[in-house]
């Protein structure tokens, strides 16, 4: 027999045991959340490493491309967050669109009509000296700056104007070339290979990433700068395009960041970076004799004056083109072997829309891709 226990106690003796049963039923389940959530972190990892095996490393961007672009769109720019997470370039935001090619042929055409009324009514002018008209293409602001004429030669004028809200300015040179042909001039200065021997201030130049889809590249280009500066080096994407038809050629760049280039504490990383080119035939792309606008800006990170770095930039683009000038000419007369862009992968205009309308005619038709490479 056991002895009986006063109500009270009974009450107390089993509260307490229910107090203790409840504290052992919470520490169970806060064990077995902690087992779970390490089961699959581990089985994450165990993922993880098994794609890394069984996928190159490109066959891993193209996944994430895709689920990038399964995210994009969501608010707060989710999908530059895991764009950049998981080291991809976001090509559907800076791959160069077909209206900034367009921009800079409208242009040329519009400087070219106002250089031929300029002459019909015996002017002494050029149309660069003038306001821009071109609707979109600039910066308001900007578009209230006069160009400044700084370099007029025979076969070369060179501009600049203000750009408003910084101490920079933008740079515009016009100039002419009879003794070698358009598609000469074109390869040399696209030709990365070949830039490397007749340029001695590159460093490095090589192309990181390619578009299939428009044919923009990414490239890292790293510069000597005079001395006292810092090397600097350039991340950008360019484009260009050949547009047959209406005789006419343009090459469109401007600075990015891409996640497989990280800043260097070797070099000063230039941010700020435009450049348009747009060559004009005289005749045709073979033929000596072409005109061509180069229309330029780019913020170096020095902490020299303004006039200083005017005038650096002033005298560094005539010697630039003057050494790209001889660079085809040594291509020409010595038949240095250079790729030929034209024929390896034309761009005409509006090929983003004929690449996705009609993919089977232009691949039969070997204007996009590595179909074949020529030289000139």
């Amino acid at each position: 027999m056991f002895p009986r226990r006063p109500p009270a106690a009974v009450a107390a003796w089993l509260a307490g045991r229910a107090g203790a049963r409840g504290g052992g039923l919470l520490a169970l389940l806060a064990n077995q959340c902690r087992f779970v959530t390490g089961l699959r972190v581990r089985r994450a990892q165990q993922i993880g490493q098994l794609y890394g095996r069984l996928y190159s490393d490109s066959s891993r961007r193209v996944l994430l491309g895709r689920l990038w672009r399964r995210l994009r769109g969501c608010p707060g720019h989710a999908s530059a967050l895991m764009a950049a997470l998981a080291g991809v370039f976001a090509w559907d935001e800076e791959r160069i669109q077909e209206e900034e090619l367009q921009r800079s042929i409208d242009e040329m055409k519009r400087l070219e009509e106002m250089s031929r009324m300029f002459q019909s009514s015996g002017v002494e002018c050029h149309p660069a000296e003038t306001k821009s008209q071109t609707e979109g293409n600039e910066n308001p602001d900007s578009q209230e700056q006069p160009w400044e004429m700084v370099m007029d030669k025979k076969h070369f004028k060179l501009w600049r104007r203000p750009i408003t809200g910084t101490h920079l300015y933008q740079y515009r040179v016009f100039g002419t070339y009879t003794d070698v042909t358009p598609r000469q001039f074109f390869n040399v200065q696209l030709d990365t290979e070949y830039r490397k021997k007749w340029d001695a201030l590159v460093i490095k130049l090589e192309v990181v990433e390619r578009d299939a889809v428009s044919g923009s590249e990414v490239l890292h280009w790293v510069t000597h700068f005079p001395y006292p500066m810092y090397s600097r080096d350039y991340v950008y994407v360019r484009r260009y395009s050949v547009d047959q038809e209406n005789n006419v050629m343009v090459l469109v760049s401007r600075a990015v960041e891409h996640p497989s280039v990280p800043e260097s504490p070797e070099f000063v990383r230039v941010r700020s970076y435009e450049s348009q080119m747009v060559i004009r035939p005289h005749k045709s792309f073979d033929e000596n004799g072409f005109d061509y606008l180069l229309t330029y800006s780019d913020n170096p990170q020095t902490v020299f004056p303004r006039y200083c770095v005017s005038w650096m930039v002033s005298s560094g683009m005539p010697d630039f083109l003057e050494k790209l000038h001889t660079a085809t000419l040594k291509a020409k007369n010595m038949e240095i072997k250079v790729k030929d862009y034209i024929s390896a992968k034309p761009l005409e205009m509006g090929g983003e829309a004929k690449s996705t309308a009609q993919p089977s005619e232009r691949k039969s038709e070997g204007s996009r891709g590595p179909a074949r490479i020529e030289y000139a």
